[in-house]
């Protein structure tokens, strides 16, 4: 039976990950440090907490459910205590990327990441449309990488990140370097940044004038159509106003050199300022 360390567990992700594996074949061990996590994770599964190096003693894998601003001295402290040929399993590839992880090239490092459930998908349970984080009832991508270790680890990464994250709709191989384009940079930098653009965008209007219902109801049902046919769920095309729009618009809104964001030196920015 493969033995999981999840440190962190009584944590936000780090319940979600708990509830998970409860019930399945792996053999978890769940460290938390928080006494309102310790009472969290009896009330609502059941489990009790062991000591960290208790935990990690004869781990197969040991998952950090902790934030990226810990990540680097938790396991730090931990790899004394990690056998040789274990896997440490981080949730986010911002501190691996920015080299916190411990030099210990007899340890597999596998970063995995949630896709979240898809604006566009096939739920028909309401909980699972409801489910917009995932990890619950909503099915989801994930993204895996095997930042370091033997080729036939990453088998054992893909089948945990599966069952962590579950309901799972596929998994997607991708580098450390790509997993960094795709968050912070994809993800946070551009699209949280320009949907909290948006957001600002529908205030503007209702402070001019447009009752707050109607600009809601008029934004987000333009969301749903225009990103249909953008990212090619359906095929449409535009009216021409609308080409114009885009066209006449982009300069006034998005600067030329904005594609810069990807440069490696401006996620290594972003990641700095994460970790």
């Amino acid at each position: 039976m493969t033995k999981v360390a999840l440190i962190g567990a009584g944590g936000k992700m780090g319940l979600r990950l708990a509830a998970n594996l409860a019930g399945t074949p792996y053999d978890v061990r769940h460290v938390e440090v928080s006494e309102a996590g310790r009472a969290c994770l009896r009330d609502s599964l059941g489990v009790s907490c062991v000591p960290a190096v208790d935990a990690v003693a004869d781990a197969d894998a040991v998952i950090l459910a902790v934030p990226d601003t810990l990540i680097g001295k938790i396991a730090h402290d931990l790899a004394p205590s990690i056998p040789s040929g274990a896997m440490v399993i981080a949730l986010d590839a911002a501190a691996p990327f920015a080299g916190h992880l411990p030099a210990r090239d007899d340890l597999t490092y596998f970063i995995t990441h949630p896709c979240h459930p898809p604006i566009f998908n096939d739920e028909t349970d309401l909980d699972a449309k409801r489910d917009y984080f995932g990890g619950a009832k909503a099915r989801q991508g994930v993204v895996n990488a095997l930042m370091q270790g033997p080729e036939e680890a990453y088998a054992l990464g893909d089948a945990i990140s599966r069952v962590i994250y579950a309901p799972v709709s596929e998994t997607y191989r991708v580098s450390v370097e790509q997993m960094a384009l795709l968050e912070p940079g994809l993800s946070e930098t551009v699209c949280a940044t320009l949907l909290a653009t948006m957001r600002e965008a529908m205030d503007e209007v209702v402070a001019r004038g447009v009752p707050k219902e109607a600009a809601r109801a008029f934004l987000l049902g333009h969301m749903n159509i225009l990103s249909a046919v953008i990212f090619d769920e359906i095929e449409g095309a535009f009216s021409d106003a609308c080409y114009k729009a885009i066209k006449y618009g982009k300069p006034d809104l998005i600067r030329p050199d904005w594609k810069k964001v990807f440069e490696p030196e401006a996620i290594a920015k972003s990641i700095q300022r994460i970790t």
